[in-house]
C-alpha cells in the first residue's frame, strides 16, 4: 500500500473527498514528524513506536572497488511494532 492507497482507503472509510483524506492523512505524517524532531520518539498505542536513532561513524567498503571508505555519523528513524499490531499480522 502506498501513500495514494492510504488516502483512499480513508476517504472510503471516512466517507469524505480524497482531497480531505489527503489533508487529514498529511496532517497526521506531519505530526509525527514534528514529534520526532521535538521529542525523538511518537508512540501510537496498539500499533508501535517511532524513534530517532544515532548511528556512530564507521568504515565500510565500495563494492565495486572493494576500497574502505568513510562512513559518517548520522541519525535515522526507527520503528518497532506494537503488540496489536504484530498480533493482527
Amino acid at each position: 500500500m502506498n501513500k495514494s492507497h492510504l488516502v483512499a482507503h480513508v476517504a472510503d472509510e471516512l466517507r469524505t473527498s480524497q482531497l480531505q483524506a489527503a489533508r487529514l492523512v498529511d496532517t497526521v505524517l506531519a505530526g509525527i514528524r514534528k514529534g520526532l524532531q521535538a521529542d525523538s520518539s511518537v508512540t501510537l498505542s496498539g500499533f508501535g513506536t517511532f524513534e530517532v536513532k544515532s548511528r556512530k561513524a564507521r568504515v565500510g567498503r565500495n563494492p565495486q572497488t572493494g576500497e574502505p571508505i568513510q562512513i559518517e555519523a548520522g541519525r535515522r528513524v526507527g520503528f518497532r511494532v506494537g503488540k496489536a499490531l504484530k498480533e493482527s499480522v
